[in-house]
């Protein structure tokens, strides 16, 4: 007899955990073992559940590097006995998350998705059993040699699966809350799950280890039309930053500015490393392509390609090891779990 698919959900917080009090009518952070009451579509699944929460629930708002280690950890303690994990997670920096993890797991042969809802579980038009029930059968999912479907971590959300770090939150208010920009979608859901095999990420055969030494001395600067660069020195200042990703323009086009330039030449000299990427929605960066970005090209400025913004940033915290900066350098400049083209 076949044996059911064993799933680890892990409750870090978010809306799909919340209830509305009858009293007050403010959204509360419930025990997640009520959720069970309130989806029992979830005990006809042919799957065997069980649930963990990490130690504080957050809002997503909240969610940091001390957080993307607890649930690492929970997910590596378990990894051996569980089939796969599915995480419930807010959704305002959900995206991050996945991407971090992403990152932080390396030889990943298991399913790790991420979901959550725009309405929480306890209010009739939530969004949040389907997203719940479909993202569970995705975990669950099996190919024909027995292995896991899915071998990465992934987003579900409002009927479709998502590579995590091509992931971003596109909508505050509709239920399609996520869109992958430069990839397209792992599986969609309709009468049944429709799974596109050839777009999937699958580690090498390397043992399973988990990076949890995160570096947060990072920082975002995104250009506009008549920036001030003075304003950012102490954003390009080695003794309190180690990584600068940038959003550019376009193709990675920046304004003409010899500060600029300066900038960043004293910073990579005191062993600081850029990373460029583009503010549009989709595209790449080609440096040099323009004149207006050969100057990043001339200098050693990384190219970040299509990444996203949360990709890219969490990239960098995970592999930024000043230690050993040339080999940080081809980390970031290379794809690595499918999360960019060049």
């Amino acid at each position: 007899m076949e044996t059911k698919p064993r799933i680890l959900i892990i409750y870090t917080g978010g809306t799909i955990g919340m209830i509305k009090n009858p009293v007050t009518n403010a959204l509360e952070t419930v025990d997640f073992n009520l959720i069970f009451d309130r989806v029992p579509e979830l005990n006809r699944l042919q799957i065997e559940i069980d649930n963990k929460s990490v130690k504080k629930p957050v809002d997503s708002s909240d969610m940091n590097i001390s957080h993307w280690r607890e649930i690492a950890k929970m997910v590596s303690d378990n990894y051996v006995e569980y089939d796969g994990f599915l995480i419930l997670h807010g959704t305002d920096t959900m995206a991050y998350t996945a991407s971090a993890l992403s990152f932080m797991f390396e030889g990943l042969k298991k399913p790790i998705v991420l979901t959550g809802a725009q309405l929480p579980i306890g209010i009739i038009r939530t969004d949040g059993k389907n997203n719940l029930i479909s993202a569970l059968e995705v975990v669950a999912e099996k190919r024909a040699n027995g292995e896991p479907m899915i071998q990465e971590v992934a987003v579900f959300f409002d009927d479709k699966l998502f590579r995590g770090n091509r992931s971003t939150k596109d909508s505050a208010t509709h239920f399609e809350a996520f869109r992958s920009p430069n990839f397209e979608a792992l599986a969609i859901a309709g009468v049944k799950i429709e799974y596109y095999e050839n777009r999937f990420f699958s580690s090498a055969n390397t043992p399973f280890i988990t990076h949890r030494e995160l570096n947060n001395r990072v920082a975002l600067v995104k250009l506009f039309p008549g920036i001030k660069f003075e304003l950012y020195k102490d954003v390009f200042n080695k003794d309190h930053v180690d990584g600068v990703v940038i959003e550019t323009f376009g193709a990675g086009n920046t304004p003409s500015s010899e500060y600029l330039k300066k900038l960043i030449l004293d910073f990579m000299a005191e062993g600081g490393v850029v990373l460029n990427i583009t503010q549009c929605n989709s595209g790449t960066v080609k440096q040099g392509f323009y004149e207006s970005s050969a100057d990043f090209q001339e200098i050693g400025v990384i190219s970040g390609g299509n990444m996203t913004t949360e990709a890219a940033m969490t990239k960098m915290m995970v592999f930024l090891d000043i230690e050993d900066l040339e080999k940080s350098k081809q980390v970031l400049a290379q794809e690595i779990r499918g999360e960019v083209d060049y």
